[in-house]
């Protein structure tokens, strides 16, 4: 059995194997053990703060198999994104070029930087290992978070983000920062990406050109992925699209690959959690249905996936097996919350 609960010191070793395997583009687990070991102590911060209003928090999440205790994945959210260290973006928007004279009328698309969602929380560094691909463990993942925001909902925004990674090669370049880098910057992809993993965003600012950038100006590489996702991304985009996550002309300024937004209270496994209360019993058999369950607690959060769960929707109970009781560390009688995978 998988559970999910907050990151704790003893598993920097496993995160930085995920940084390590993670690979370019995913920003915020660079290779740096200071950087993983600055961010499980901010995690563990947060969560023990006591909060009414979102401000600069973040909680990362590990899957864990309770057996073998290997960790296969992690997940995390960032309550509220740019309080701290600006967030930029580009917005595309269209200037329109008109003569009534030469009867000319031109529309042009631009790219205009921004700091439009500050503020917003953010779900961020969702990666699953490789060998552990398989099943429904990428989808936990995902969903489990929006679950986890709506039992906290005074820790989040009520507008929730994800970025999504652009369009790259195997080696790590960007045909979006190729063009970037030919007119305004000396440095490779690569290292700018890193750059930004450190929390280190001075040079945007300092080397970012200031006013629109037409479109039609950028190479046609660049044009081409202009809000496209990167290959291994498509499927975590297919999953935020049915959870309501809609694309409203927000790029990332490196790699151009979209930010995706949605209303948390809209967003499909919100609107889809039941609440209830825990009876134990030996003999529940694996239903048709794979149900996420939560203890919906804080510090002490914990959130597994299981078939074996029978739902009551008159008397609003789950019954669960002593095995999936004991991994959400509940007894009977307790709060519960889920929604089917």
């Amino acid at each position: 059995m998988q559970v999910l609960r907050p990151i704790s010191s003893n598993d920097f070793a496993a995160l930085k194997t995920i940084a390590v395997e993670s690979g370019h583009g995913f920003t915020s687990l660079p290779v740096d053990d200071e950087l993983l070991a600055s961010k499980i102590q901010r995690s563990q911060e947060s969560f023990d703060k006591t909060l009414s209003t979102p401000s600069d928090e973040g909680y990362l999440f590990v899957l864990e198999d309770l057996e073998t205790g290997e960790i296969s994945g992690t997940t995390a959210i960032e309550a509220a994104v740019g309080m701290q260290i600006p967030l930029y973006h580009y917005h595309q928007g269209k200037t329109v070029h008109h003569s009534s004279t030469l009867k000319v009328y031109n529309t042009v698309d631009i790219l205009s930087m921004c700091n439009d969602y500050t503020g917003s929380s953010e779900i961020c560094t969702l990666f699953l290992r490789e060998q552990f691909r398989r099943g429904l463990a990428g989808r936990f993942l995902s969903r489990i978070r929006f679950l986890f925001m709506a039992e906290h909902t005074e820790r989040f925004s009520d507008r929730v983000i994800a970025e999504m990674r652009g369009v790259s090669d195997e080696h790590g370049h960007s045909p979006f920062w190729q063009w970037l880098q030919e007119h305004f910057f000396s440095i490779e992809f690569p290292q700018a990406d890193h750059l930004v993993g450190l929390g280190d965003k001075v040079f945007i600012s300092e080397l970012m050109p200031k006013y629109p950038i037409y479109a039609n100006l950028l190479s046609p590489e660049a044009q081409a992925v202009i809000g496209h996702v990167h290959e291994k991304t498509k499927p975590a985009l297919r999953l935020l699209e049915k959870e309501g996550f809609e694309h409203r002309g927000y790029v990332d300024l490196f790699d151009a690959g979209p930010t995706v937004e949605a209303r948390l209270e809209n967003i499909r496994t919100v609107r889809e959690t039941q609440n209830g209360t825990l009876t134990i019993s030996e003999q529940v058999t694996e239903g048709e249905n794979t149900w996420a369950l939560s203890n919906g607690r804080l510090e002490t959060f914990r959130a597994t996936f299981t078939t074996s769960v029978v739902w009551n929707e008159q008397s609003k109970t789950f019954t669960v097996d002593p095995k999936t009781a004991q991994a959400l560390q509940l007894k009977e009688g307790d709060k519960v919350s889920g929604f089917v995978l």
